[in-house]
């Protein structure tokens, strides 16, 4: 049977070891050739391909229920559940998400994105099982790197102590992005390391089942002292300690191997941890060798693995260049980051300072508050996340870093839309969660020059600051002066008298391109860089409104709770009288796709902004239809 046959998982229950090899093999090569095309997470899905044909063969999708943990290893499952013909489509807009969406299939249970979140979600699905009646299984499918989030140990403690029936497949591939760090990667290299144990078991207990008579008397008494025996060579407490039965190390390529260990886990009826060794970036060689390079990758040529698009330099790797020079002066500069040392660019500081660079793993709300003692201890931490990521921080932001008013800064790197990742993934909500809590600046350069300021202004800052920027860094313009960055002060880029924009951070460009649009049809605009976003440039503000010019706040955020908001508040409260109008993104949440398509779709294309100004100069009177 091809792949492109397949329609529903039961298609491929019927195949012989050998054929599912054989697909094991096209959906590699199908994934290598989407991926190179759209980019797309490579290495952890070529290591769940085997994984995930072993499940749908001993599971029934979508009476079972498989939740894939961050959701970034699906792409097996996707063409397994009939979406072979929509696969080119992926991360495209209009096409299929790169993670499970329940709208696509009935065979997606639940949506994912963010990591640790897999075995919660299935704990709740077994509940809601139990609690109506049914008999169906659950599985959570969850990579080793999600096991240093905080959220799989309290579900994994909870289920363990009510012993729901709930079935825990461990990706173990001693990688979430990066290399695992921390104490449960090396408990894991060292459950792996009793392969042994579990060869010679399954061959004493077949060998004892052969002999006649006395053969399995004496192997029910040789069962009691099997566990005590075995905890000479594995120890596998962790998981017994929390009420779950534990199974593996298991090869996570061999399919019939899994295929049995699953069958067996059906017939428990207590939670069951099974542990599978895979090989992240399986099948494709430069993604074996490069498994965290290939983990998100953009379009890419398969037979030399470089990527196809001239890759820019990135702000992340901007700012963490600059504190890896300032940290050479400064003994009290320390970065950390939660499992994306590569993502957020900040290996090469992690080499030279390797005492100062802290990755805690994918463990946010960790990594806020282990800057918050880092700062209380008289340093100067740096906290490089993503925007999305620092969602999952949001209590530690509040309470131990902003109450007590400590210099911890903030790096928001991917802010604004995400493209290819889609909902998950987009960094439209930091400026609404932040911009309420005392004590706390955020700051959103135009460039790189200006970042390159934020960065060596927020050394001086006597307590916490976010700075916000998205993935790709724009130069300044060498024709374009521009005052350096002060705190709380924002500079006009071009005069005007007409109207005002006052843009934030990336829609700097847009802004100008706008205006000068408007200007060939005769209306005159100001354009003001508003490179602080709290606290707002007051003196500019009260500028406007003795004018009386009308005032288009422009940001690459959700419009509820964002830049445009704030100064409505600012207006309200301070009885400026200024008519604002704010241009952001809606309230929704915003899908996958190419970054020019995106903002076309929310509204924040030159042509898009250049009409909203105009319409809402033509209803205020001040120009005329032409």
């Amino acid at each position: 049977m091809d792949l492109c046959d397949i329609k529903n998982p039961i298609d491929i229950s019927g195949l012989s070891e050998k054929e599912c090899q054989k697909l094991a093999a096209e959906i590699r090569e199908t994934i290598i050739h989407t991926v190179s095309e759209n980019g797309g997470h490579l290495s952890s899905n070529l290591g769940a391909v085997d994984m995930t044909i072993a499940l749908h063969r001993a599971f029934h999708s979508p009476a079972d229920r498989i939740v894939f943990d961050v959701g970034h290893q699906a792409y097996t499952h996707k063409l397994l559940t009939g979406r072979y013909d929509q696969f080119h489509t992926l991360r495209q807009y209009g096409g299929i998400s790169g993670f499970p969406k329940c709208c696509e299939s009935e065979h997606d249970c639940f949506e994912t994105g963010h990591a640790s979140t897999g075995i919660s979600a299935a704990l709740g699905l077994a509940r809601a099982r139990d609690l109506r009646g049914e008999t169906h299984h659950v599985v959570a499918v969850v990579g080793d790197g999600a096991l240093t989030g905080g959220m799989c140990y309290e579900a994994l403690n909870d289920c363990g102590n009510t012993k729901t029936k709930l079935i825990i497949v461990i990706n173990d591939n001693e990688m979430s992005i990066t290399k695992n760090v921390g104490a449960l990667s090396k408990y894991l290299a060292k459950l792996r390391s009793s392969r042994g144990w579990y060869t010679a078991k399954r061959k004493v207990e077949k060998g004892l089942h052969r002999i006649p008579w006395i053969g399995a008397p004496i192997a029910r008494m040789l069962y009691t002292l099997k566990k005590a025996i075995r905890t000479l060579f594995v120890d596998e407490s962790f998981f017994s300690t929390l009420g779950f039965a534990y199974m593996g190390p298991i090869n996570g390529h061999d399919i019939k191997a899994m295929e049995q260990v699953f069958r067996r886990a059906q017939l428990m009826d207590e939670p069951v941890a099974i542990h599978l060794n895979t090989v992240k970036g399986f099948g494709y060689q430069n993604a074996e060798e490069n498994p965290d390079i290939f983990h998100g990758t953009p379009p890419f040529f398969i037979d030399n693995g470089l990527t196809q698009e001239d890759i820019k330099r990135s702000y992340g790797s901007i700012a963490a260049e600059l504190l890896t020079e300032m940290a050479e002066a400064d003994s009290r500069i320390t970065v950390v980051t939660a499992a994306m040392t590569l993502g957020t660019a900040t290996d090469d500081f992690a080499v030279k300072y390797p005492h100062r660079f802290f990755d805690v793993g994918i463990a946010e709300e960790h990594a806020v508050t282990l800057c918050a003692g880092l700062a209380k201890g008289g340093m100067r931490p740096y906290f490089f996340v993503y925007s999305t990521f620092l969602q999952r921080g949001y209590d530690q932001v509040m309470h131990d870093v902003c109450i007590q008013n400590l210099p911890v800064v903030f790096m928001l790197d991917r802010a604004g839309l995400a493209n290819g990742d889609g909902e998950t993934h987009q960094g439209l909500f930091d400026i609404a969660y932040l911009r309420h809590i005392p004590n706390l600046r955020i700051l959103a350069p135009s460039d790189t020059q200006e970042l390159s300021e934020m960065v060596r202004a927020s050394i001086e800052f006597d307590g916490p600051c976010a700075i916000r920027y998205p993935k790709k860094a724009v130069a300044r313009d060498p024709n374009r002066e521009a005052a350096p960055f002060v705190l709380g002060k924002w500079n006009t880029l071009q005069e005007g008298k007409q109207g005002a924009i006052l843009a934030v951070g990336s829609m700097i460009g847009i802004a100008l391109d706008a205006a000068k649009t408007l200007l060939g049809e005769g209306l005159d605009m100001e354009v003001i860089n508003a490179s602080t976003v709290k606290p707002l440039d007051m003196q500019v503000l009260a500028r406007l409104a003795e004018a009386k010019t009308p005032v288009y706040t422009l940001e690459e955020h959700v419009l509820d709770g964002g830049f445009g908001s704030e100064v409505l508040e600012y207006n309200a409260v301070h009885a400026l009288k200024l008519s604002v109008c704010p241009i952001a993104i809606p309230s929704q949440f915003v899908t996958h796709g190419d970054h020019k398509t995106l903002l076309k779709q929310t509204g924040l294309d030159i042509a898009s902004v250049a009409q909203v100004i105009r319409i809402s100069m033509q209803h205020a009177g001040t120009i005329h239809e032409r």
